[in-house]
């Protein structure tokens, strides 16, 4: 899938614009959440699906991990805490790295900047990983390969992406996953062949790919019902969302839409682990 021609300046003022909502909706965690029993409650499933990126990155102490897209710096802090690694994470959004610079603590860096214009030096990290921010990036096999590059051989990336099915149908296309790419500032949604051709091609070794579709789409009916709630609970929130604003509008529509696209197939969500090979 050939990449659009959306910045990193539209996802950064994409996220800026709905600091209010995003934070009130899901706090510090701007993610999918894991619901393996289903009992869960929405923040105890974001961080299960954190510390699932974890184990499947095998992240141990001391290691240097890269987080790619680190939001509100949660995911970077809870590693550091309960892994012993020392995480720096980069976002392009101003309001999220400063209240992730806000909260750091021992083991933690954030940085702000453009993923796609890094200047990590190669071999800089032990594990890079990127909870559903390659979708943002407008040429994700290049992203992938700044993966690659920063890595030491013999180092691990996890991608945990959200993405198109293989074969959409053309209604599921028009009417579901083109207006949430559009809305949600996707232009890197690709399906899972793509991921794999992407991860290939810069030189990476595809351990697993694990689909956990049916596992996170609770996020979505989930954060409905916090939305209406929060809606009438939250002055602040209500003012927000009734501001003449497409951007924010759009934003109640796109929660439906996205729901939808996974109760119906067209939406997917996959965890990729892939490995570095150790140089010849």
């Amino acid at each position: 899938m050939a990449p659009t021609d959306e910045t990193g300046g539209d996802v950064a003022s994409h996220y800026d614009e709905l600091d209010p909502v995003y934070r009130s909706l899901w706090g510090e965690h701007v993610h999918h959440g894991l619901w393996e029993t289903g009992s869960e409650s929405p923040l105890e499933a974001v961080a299960k699906l954190s510390r699932h990126v974890a184990t499947r990155a095998a992240i141990k102490a001391g290691d240097r991990v890269c987080d790619v897209g680190c939001g509100y710096g949660a995911t970077a802090r809870m590693i550091a805490a309960e892994y012993g690694a020392q995480v720096t994470g980069i976002t392009i959004s101003p309001k999220q790295h400063a209240a992730a610079a806000a909260t750091a603590g021992h083991g933690t860096d954030f940085v702000l900047g453009d993923w796609m214009r890094n200047d990590f030096p190669c071999g800089s990290f032990d594990v890079v990983i990127a909870i559903e921010s390659t979708e943002h990036l407008p040429d994700v096999a290049r992203g992938i390969a700044e993966m690659a590059r920063v890595l030491v051989p013999g180092g691990r990336v996890v991608i945990s992406a959200w993405m198109a099915s293989s074969a959409p149908r053309e209604w599921q296309r028009r009417h579901l996953l083109d207006p949430v790419r559009r809305e949600g500032r996707l232009s890197g949604m690709g399906a899972e062949e793509d991921y794999q051709r992407w991860i290939a091609d810069a030189g990476l070794e595809l351990r697993s790919a694990e689909d956990l579709s049916k596992k996170v789409r609770r996020t979505w009916p989930a954060t409905i019902r916090q939305t209406i709630a929060g809606f009438f609970r939250d002055a602040g929130l209500r003012r927000y969302l009734l501001k003449d604003h497409p951007r924010n509008l759009a934003f109640a529509l796109t929660l439906l839409r996205v729901w939808l696209a996974y109760l119906t197939g067209a939406m997917r969500y996959v965890v990729f682990t892939a490995e570095k090979p150790h140089e010849k």
